[in-house]
């Protein structure tokens, strides 16, 4: 099974921003925005480790809370009623909605970490997410 760990940084936030993608322990896809927030930044890097999976069995460690949850509780009622929520529009739609169908269509496996605890895999996604940012960065790793 794939492992990846995912992150998102801004600075300021909203501000630039970047996000990372590790697989197996080494950086693997970076990307940037000039203009993001950290949570649009979180969701970018899970979709991308979820299109680096391709439908195969992966695990996705992520210390976005707010993702896990999109994916796994909340879109699948979003889009049976036509995208909407209580309170108001559906923040980043673009990213949930491409998360929501990745997401459906795979054979992920979502786990939250806390974040800036230790963990080697998210510490690296830190890293490389605000190397990404600051860089301005796009792409496969190995590539950047």
């Amino acid at each position: 099974m794939i492992t990846y760990y995912t992150d998102g940084s801004c600075s300021p936030n909203p501000g630039p921003g970047g996000f990372a993608v590790i697989k197996d322990m080494q950086p693997w896809v970076v990307g940037h925005e000039l203009s993001s927030t950290n949570i649009r930044m979180e969701g970018m890097a899970l979709i991308a480790a979820m299109r680096d999976a391709g439908g195969k069995k992966c695990q996705i460690y992520s210390d976005s809370e707010f993702w896990i949850n999109v994916m796994t509780k909340w879109a699948s009622d979003w889009e049976a009623k036509s995208w909407a929520k209580k309170g108001g529009a559906i923040k980043n739609l673009d990213l949930v909605k491409e998360a929501h169908e990745l997401y459906q269509n795979s054979q992920a496996i979502l786990t939250w970490v806390r974040g800036h605890e230790g963990d080697l895999g998210n510490e690296m996604a830190d890293e490389w997410a605000n190397i990404a940012r600051t860089k301005r960065l796009h792409g496969p790793v190995n590539k950047v």
